[in-house]
């Protein structure tokens, strides 16, 4: 198993996580951002609709996880960084669309995140990359915490606070060795 010292920020669409890693960002901390975000949002500027590039839902979450792997897999153990999302969120989302999540789950185990941080959700805002409706952003953050309680994962659960004082927050619980801003 490979020991990282990395923090996961996860949670229900909405919940907050992007808005406090950008901010992690600005402060100098190392992030890894969303790799859902990022692929919608390429396949958008493509001219692509969200509702084509979701259309396969077994493809869309496969390419999703293999590019997380592939990400994580590059990145130095020993650093200490914030992931928007880690390999276990795929379980969830795997499981949401009705797949086997005997995958994730593999790949889940093989490496442990130093912390993570499940965002309570704030009010569901649709935008552009947004599908969910909000019966199933609760369905997604329950799905996303027992993924990660049956790798045997402690959540800190992080409040509804404004951008600064949520960031604070998760400094506060999670500042690894090695995390300091550039």
């Amino acid at each position: 198993m490979l020991l990282t010292n990395w923090s996961v920020i996860t949670g229900a669409p909405c919940s907050g996580k992007t808005v406090v890693i950008d901010e992690l960002a600005r402060r100098g901390f190392r992030i890894v951002p969303e790799v859902a975000r990022a692929f919608i949002d390429d396949e958008i500027r493509k001219g692509r609709r969200l509702v084509e590039i979701k259309s396969d839902a077994a493809g869309f979450e496969g390419h999703i996880f293999r590019t997380k792997i592939a990400i994580e897999a590059q990145l130095p153990a020993h650093e200490g960084l914030f992931l928007d999302r880690a390999l276990p969120d795929s379980i969830a989302y795997y499981r949401l669309e009705g797949l086997d999540p005997a995958e994730p789950m593999l790949h889940s185990r093989r490496v442990r995140y130093r912390a993570v941080f499940l965002f309570e959700r704030m009010g569901l805002v649709k935008d552009a990359v947004r599908s969910e409706d909000t019966e199933t952003a609760v369905r997604i953050e329950g799905l996303i915490e027992e993924a990660y309680r049956e790798l045997g994962y402690s959540m800190v659960r992080v409040p509804v606070l404004p951008i600064p004082e949520r960031t604070d927050f998760v400094l506060r619980h999670s500042t690894p060795p090695g995390c300091r801003p550039a």
